[in-house]
């Protein structure tokens, strides 16, 4: 049954930004992204700059391979959770700012890497009518702020609680335009480990919604597959 107290993804970001982490700090428990990353490009030494960075998830995870990053979103919810994490970590090669993906508070080519999980994709679901402007401003934007040779890496969803790859619906402007302007693409698994059956019940249903909380319960996971595309693009 349809929860309909249950908050939507967007409201998520703007207030729940402890719960949410709590869910994050599950994914990929075999350590799949970072490896990706260092296959496409190296990390030392560089400016990287994390779109859509929320609770800190990518920033947190390059921080301690990277000269700098910066960390940017347009919920300060999110962004709360990031500089607590950033503050506790030790680690001072970082700062967290408020900027929308299309136009960042940066100078012109002065990154060596744009990373970012499971955002830009926002820009074509929650803007229906004009998606392909509002993506093309962004690449622009990627071209404007990136050194030459430098890369865009992007993750995003290919179905939680599935074991290969699906194309979802929503995204399903999203992901032939990156094919469209040149992205190579691969796919891997993040997939969630829980401490219990109960976190994974809890969790899942927070942010999926119930028809995945049930499907967790009905498979006894506490380990909830999860297939991650990832997109990248060197700038030329």
């Amino acid at each position: 049954m349809y929860n309909f107290n249950m908050p939507t993804q967007e409201e998520i970001y703007k207030t729940e930004g402890d719960k949410y982490e709590a869910l994050i700090a599950r994914e990929d428990h075999q350590g799949n992204i970072l490896k990706t990353l260092r296959e496409i490009t190296a990390l030392e030494n560089r400016l990287v700059l994390d779109l859509g960075a929320g609770t800190g998830r990518l920033a947190c995870l390059l921080a301690p391979s990277v000269g700098h990053v910066h960390a940017f979103d347009i919920s300060e919810e999110m962004l709360r959770v990031c500089r607590d994490k950033f503050t506790a970590s030790g680690q001072k090669n970082w700062q967290v700012d408020l900027a929308d993906h299309r136009k960042l508070p940066v100078p012109d080519q002065s990154a060596d890497l744009v990373v970012s999980g499971w955002s830009v994709s926002y820009l074509a679901v929650w803007n229906p009518d004009t998606w392909r402007e509002e993506m093309q401003a962004w690449l622009a934007e990627m071209r404007r702020v990136l050194k030459l040779s430098s890369f865009i890496v992007l993750f995003e969803s290919l179905g939680t609680g599935n074991e290969a790859p699906i194309k979802l619906e929503h995204l399903n402007n999203f992901y032939p335009w990156l094919d469209e302007v040149g992205f190579q693409y691969k796919w891997i698994r993040t997939d969630y480990k829980f401490e219990s059956l109960e976190e994974a019940e809890e969790l899942s249903r927070f942010f999926f919604g119930d028809e995945l909380g049930n499907k967790v319960v009905q498979n006894n996971w506490t380990i909830l597959p999860e297939c991650t595309g990832v997109w990248w693009l060197k700038i030329e």
